[in-house]
């Protein structure tokens, strides 16, 4: 596939739920919590908030690696999560998030088809 469209592909399929988790994902925890996924939803809370620690201290800066560095366990999905366990503005938090998942998939952009290149 030429590089646009996956990327263009791969951008949407990563930013489409962004929106949903950062709006949902309280209301889902509190309503997990009430049931037997209790443990679920708490193990997932723990999980973000261990992966926190260059977000709090940089704020949208650390976000903004957070997400754009492709590394495993990190990503808008997981960015988002802990923005909303941190109680980051939204908005801000969307806007950054968008902006490390472009980062990111240039990052991986360049190594696959690169390295794609420099084997074919």
């Amino acid at each position: 596939m030429d590089l646009l469209p996956s990327f263009v592909i791969a951008f949407i399929g990563n930013i489409l739920p962004v929106p949903f988790i950062l709006i949902f994902i309280k209301y889902i925890f509190k309503k997990l919590k009430k049931t037997r996924f209790k443990g679920i939803a708490e193990k997932l809370e723990n999980k973000a908030i261990g992966k926190s620690g260059s977000i709090k201290k940089y704020a949208y800066w650390g976000l903004l690696i957070f997400v754009g560095i492709p590394l495993p366990g990190t990503g808008a999905w997981t960015g988002s999560l802990i923005a909303v366990l941190l109680d980051m503005d939204l908005k801000k938090s969307f806007v950054v998030i968008t902006i490390g998942v472009i980062m990111a998939g240039i990052i991986i952009s360049i190594l696959s088809y690169g390295l794609l290149g420099m084997v074919m």
